[in-house]
């Protein structure tokens, strides 16, 4: 079976892309938040990527 990205609808905080992140590479979602603050204070890099995931990543359909 192959894995899909998806923003997760379940595990999210504001809008599931660090929660699907973290589903599709099967590691805990905090980790994936960290890294995300992490990139924020770098040039801003991680604002604006996780903008772009929002409107890119499709939402799951499971609930």
């Amino acid at each position: 079976m192959s894995k899909h990205l998806y923003r997760s609808s379940q595990n999210k905080q504001l809008g599931g892309v660090c929660g699907g992140l973290a589903e599709y590479l099967e590691i805990d979602p905090s980790l994936v938040r960290i890294a995300g603050i992490l990139l924020l204070f770098v040039a801003g890099t991680g604002f604006l990527a996780y903008l772009v995931a929002w409107l890119v990543i499709p939402l799951d359909t499971k609930n």
